[in-house]
């Protein structure tokens, strides 16, 4: 990045770019669409539109508005469709406290959705992905496992319950469980997890902050059914490849099971933030988090990383 008011860019896999606009703010901006992961319209926008605004909480800011972004066969599936597509992302929007402005749409074989979001965040007040210090505590605001159920319902083996369940979770925002953790003043480090899953976005926070992320595997919180879809390989492909792109980075004890290591490499749609949070606040910040409605899971500790940094999952 050659101009000083580029203050994220790519270099660390951050969740959103930053931009200083003053002394005191700067631009949040992020963009994110995709293909239908439910088969219902109303709740694919719900959940697309949470995933694209997750990045602006994970960064410490606060969405502003939004740009919806859409991909439609409008010869091929009726335009009723579209419309609760585009009413889901718009009741979504609302909950985020954040006015739809606009957007932009194409003609498109398969249908597409999400969108732009640009958000405010004070200069010294960015959360990122990077330093994590040792002795500060993991905690996890969701259980895994949407990569894995959404393509049971691809398969058409999912139930009922599975589908409502991961619908739930993927459409649920996590505004309250950013607000609180950018207002503590007691994280050290954030990132959402998403595509690359638990393992992959726990890398970008190991390697960027040169620490050892250990996770405990008993405490990861997981979806129903989720691991026993894994041991049927009920798995999405992204997840496969995920777990073989973060493995050599990664110290498995000999009692975590392959079904398991590729659940903790499960590529998530909006999935929950992992945050390292300083030790002496942690019990404070999980209770605020729980008066908030967010179930956030201890699921490990940051530690000093002398052969360099790596994640350990005993």
């Amino acid at each position: 990045m050659n101009d000083a008011r580029a203050l994220v860019g790519h270099e660390t896999r951050d969740d959103a770019a930053v931009y200083l606009l003053s002394p005191t703010e700067a631009i949040v901006e992020t963009v994110d669409f995709f293909t239908p992961v439910v088969d219902d319209p109303y709740w694919f926008g719900r959940i697309a539109a949470a995933n694209a605004f997750s990045d602006v909480w994970a960064m410490g800011g606060r969405p502003i508005f939004a740009l919806n972004l859409v991909g439609f066969p409008v010869h091929t599936l009726p335009m009723e469709i579209l419309g609760e597509i585009l009413r889901g992302g718009a009741e979504t929007a609302a909950a985020a406290g954040a006015p739809i402005l606009g957007g932009h749409s194409i003609d498109d074989p398969e249908p597409k959705y999400g969108m732009a979001v640009t958000g405010l965040v004070h200069p010294d007040r960015i959360l990122r992905n990077v330093g994590a210090r040792p002795g500060d505590q993991l905690l996890l605001t969701k259980p895994l496992g949407s990569g894995i159920i959404t393509t049971a319902i691809k398969r058409g083996i999912a139930t009922p319950g599975q589908i409502a369940g991961v619908t739930a979770v993927m459409a649920e925002l996590n505004r309250a469980a950013g607000e609180v953790l950018a207002a503590s003043g007691a994280v050290s480090a954030l990132t959402d997890v998403t595509g690359f899953g638990l393992l992959g976005h726990a890398w970008g926070m190991a390697e960027g902050s040169k620490v050892l992320l250990h996770l405990d595997a008993a405490a990861v919180p997981l979806q129903p059914d989720v691991l026993a879809l894994a041991e049927k390989d009920v798995v999405p492909g992204g997840s496969k490849a995920n777990l073989k792109w973060v493995a050599p980075h990664v110290r498995f004890a000999d009692a975590v099971p392959h079904p398991f290591r590729v659940v903790l490499a499960d590529a998530q749609t909006n999935g929950g933030l992992l945050a390292a949070v300083r030790p002496e606040r942690f019990l404070a910040v999980q209770k605020l988090l729980a008066d908030r409605g967010v179930t956030a899971v201890h699921v490990g500790e940051v530690r000093a990383a002398p052969e360099g940094p790596a994640i350990e999952v005993a």
